[in-house]
């Protein structure tokens, strides 16, 4: 077997880069979480439920999100107006990664901030 030599590899022909392209940035992963965990949601309530962030930036992660294919919106034509935001088909083939990465923190976080439930 071969060993690969990192002069000779680009970090940017990888899909973890192109993986990363899509959903780095402050909230787009509390959003991808907020989708998978509650399914279609409403902009008000995914700024309360997250709670620091700024309208601005929810909507434009939001919009980057929908621009990559990985969220669904859905305007409703009624005063007020009224828009739903869900995962894509796409957007649903990372809840796999998502909920590993909710089992590595329960079994990470410091034992104070565990909760028990039974």
């Amino acid at each position: 077997m071969d060993k690969r030599c990192i002069s000779q590899e680009n970090l940017g022909e990888t899909g973890f880069d192109y993986t990363l392209s899509l959903i780095s940035g402050k909230y787009k992963m509390v959003i991808l979480y907020t989708l998978m965990e509650f399914g279609t949601v409403r902009f008000n309530e995914m700024k309360r439920y997250i709670g620091k962030i700024s309208y601005k930036t929810l909507s434009k992660a939001l919009k980057d999100l929908e621009n990559c294919g990985l969220v669904n919106r859905k305007a409703y034509n009624e005063i007020p107006p009224k828009v739903e935001y869900s995962l894509t088909d796409k957007g649903k083939t990372l809840i796999p990664i998502l909920d590993s990465m909710c089992e590595w923190g329960d079994q990470h976080k410091p034992e104070s901030s565990k909760t028990t439930t039974q």
